[in-house]
Parts: structure tokens; C-alpha cells; sequence
């Protein structure tokens, strides 16, 4: 799993530094020519939106898959629960990152939208920042909170794995002393 997440979390971070890359060179957007710039930042973010979104319910699926698995191994050969347990709170380590960046990532595409000169919303910005300067933090912050989220998804990740070989070879030891078949 963590091989799989990794080229999926790696392909969405770029995707968002892409989406943020070309923000930044967006210029005036009611610009003709910066037209082409708005409508493909506009089309990749939301892009990157929905992957991000699949790549964080991947890790929260896979630990509920792999919470399930362990306690029905557990009940069918006796085994203590502190695996399980410890998947457990793997899995509610990683989710308020999860769902702290994908909040982050609607509040983003919300300023982004508020940002365009063509929006009905007319946001002008706050504190004395102009609503682009808004996105753009939003956005800077979105992309640091992502990148931090995945390393934190990609440890537990790692950890469960120990966690379901350790399991995998106590039920191998438990098969072998019984004399069934492994």
C-alpha cells in the first residue's frame, strides 16, 4: 500500500504545486490572453481537488478494510487486541489531517472563485489583503497542509503494514503448531 500511495500522493502534490505555479503567473485575469492561464488553472485545481480527495479516502479505506481484517483475525485465532487497537488509533491520527485538507482545499477553490473579477460574489478582500493575496495564502497554506498531511498518511501507512505482517506471522505460527496448512 505505501508504494501505491506514495506514486498517488506524489502525482497530487505536483499537481497542486502545478495548479499553484500557474496561479502565480496568472497576471490580470481579465486579460484576453491571460484567459488560456485562468481556464486551465481553473480546470487542473479542480482536478487536483477530486485526486486529493481519492487519494485521502484510499488511506481512510484502507485502514478501515485493514481495521475489519484484523478483528476478524483476532476473534477466529484468540489473538490479543493490541493490534487492532493500535490500527485504530493510526487511523484517527491521520484523519483530522485528512479532513483538515480537504477543507482547506474547498476554502481554496471558495477564495478562488471569490477572487475572479468575473464573479458575481465581488469579494474585495479583508484585513488589507485583496482577495487574490487571500487565495494565494489560502492556497500556499492548502498545498504545505497536503504535502505534511501525505507524510503523516505515509507513516501510519508504513506502521500498519508492520502491524498487519506481525499479525500475518502470529497466525502462521498458530497454523504451523496446530498442524494445519500455511
Amino acid at each position: 500500500m505505501t508504494r501505491i500511495f506514495l506514486t498517488l500522493a506524489s502525482a497530487n502534490t505536483l499537481l497542486l504545486l502545478t495548479v499553484f505555479g500557474l496561479g502565480l503567473n496568472i497576471g490580470d485575469p481579465r486579460t484576453l490572453e491571460s484567459q488560456s492561464l485562468v481556464s486551465w488553472h481553473l480546470l487542473l485545481a479542480l482536478t487536483g481537488l477530486v485526486f486529493a480527495a481519492l487519494v485521502h479516502a484510499l488511506v481512510l479505506t484502507y485502514f478501515m478494510g485493514t481495521g475489519r481484517w484484523m478483528e476478524d483475525v483476532s476473534k477466529a485465532y484468540q489473538l490479543e487486541d493490541r493490534w487492532r487497537l493500535e490500527c485504530q488509533r493510526l487511523k484517527y491520527r491521520v484523519l483530522p489531517w485528512m479532513t483538515g485538507c480537504l477543507l482547506l482545499l474547498l476554502i481554496t477553490i471558495g477564495f478562488g472563485a471569490a477572487a475572479d473579477p468575473a464573479a458575481r460574489l465581488g469579494f474585495s478582500g479583508m484585513a488589507g489583503l485583496s482577495a487574490s493575496t487571500w487565495h494565494l495564502l489560502v492556497a500556499l497554506t492548502t498545498v504545505c497542509a497536503n504535502f505534511f498531511g501525505n507524510v503523516r498518511e505515509f507513516q501510519a501507512l508504513e506502521r500498519n503494514g508492520q502491524l498487519v505482517n506481525e499479525v500475518v506471522q502470529k497466525v502462521r505460527e498458530i497454523r504451523i503448531a496446530r498442524g494445519l496448512p500455511v
